[in-house]
């Protein structure tokens, strides 16, 4: 397939901070691509420079086969964008601020534009200003969308929403990617990418730490459990269970780390008498710090 977005040492410092360093990337026509990485790992610098919003320090970027910044308006041309960050016009209201980018576009389906509105559950007669963070989203999101664009690029879509909308927005995604059209997917959230994406960058502190098919995420998702027991169990039983790692105990309560099924922890666990469970999925920073060490991020731009 043809590579929509393509990547070439990709460098950008912010005169002596870091932004991203020698990021390769190609994402393929028709796939969900997603890029995955904690707050200030570089996400966002590489967005803007591949659409040319910022120079690169050193290296390319290309997209539909167009170096960035030879022909930037033939690139945004066929691309939906949301920003991370955004602000839009406080005074008016959702309906005009949508068809105003619509007109810019040269006009949408207007049919279309009315249903993401309705699947998206907006109110377009509410002032802008006047919107909760989840709405403006939404709003964001029916502008990237609208004129059915060769290529998304969501940068955190889904922040702020509650999860019945983020679930509306996971389907927007599979019907674009049915439709043959390409996203490129920004998101902290393991699970968000691993239920959406067809493949995955991960990227910390600017550095791109691994590309792979979304099926390898399952290796590094895992949760944080807390067993508390009536009295005293063997914690060496718990070493033994399939999936199981960094066992510790205090007193009655045992914490491990859990990888994979939880069935084999819960029938160890059977055999004493419990009295709590918790179970908690990890940050995606902390999972990083898990998988690739204890180096804490620099500062520096997103």
């Amino acid at each position: 397939m043809a590579a929509i977005i393509q990547t070439e040492k990709l460098t950008k410092f912010y005169r002596a901070h870091r932004g991203i360093i020698d990021v390769d990337l190609e994402v393929s026509e028709g796939e969900v691509f997603g890029f995955l990485g904690p707050n200030g790992g570089g996400k966002t610098t590489t967005i803007r420079t591949v659409l040319d919003l910022i120079r690169p320090t050193s290296g390319r970027a290309f997209v539909f086969g167009i170096e960035s910044s030879a022909d930037p308006v033939a690139i945004h041309r066929r691309i939906g964008y949301l920003p991370g960050e955004f602000a839009l016009y406080d005074r008016l209201t959702g309906g005009q601020t949508i068809q105003y980018f619509a007109n810019l576009r040269g006009g949408v389906d207007a049919a279309y534009q009315t249903w993401l509105i309705e699947r998206l559950n907006v109110d377009p007669s509410r002032r802008y200003k006047e919107y909760s963070k989840g709405n403006k989203q939404k709003i964001g999101l029916i502008i990237a969308l609208q004129h059915r664009p060769d290529l998304l690029v969501l940068d955190e879509p889904t922040s702020g929403l509650d999860p019945i909308v983020q679930q509306s927005v996971y389907a927007l995604l599979r019907e674009a990617k049915a439709e043959g059209r390409t996203v490129f997917l920004s998101s902290h959230i393991l699970s968000e990418v691993e239920r959406t994406c067809d493949r995955v960058a991960i990227i910390r502190e600017g550095r791109l730490v691994t590309v792979e098919r979304v099926e390898a995420l399952r290796d590094l998702a895992h949760h944080q459990v807390e067993l508390r027991f009536a009295g005293p169990v063997p914690a060496a039983e718990f070493q033994a269970v399939a999936g199981v790692s960094d066992v510790a105990t205090e007193d009655h309560i045992l914490r491990l780390r859990v990888t994979g099924a939880m069935t084999p922890v819960i029938q160890a666990a059977a055999r004493y008498e419990l009295l709590d469970f918790v179970s908690r999925e990890p940050s995606l920073e902390e999972t990083f710090l898990a998988q690739y060490g204890e180096a804490a991020p620099e500062s520096g731009p997103r």
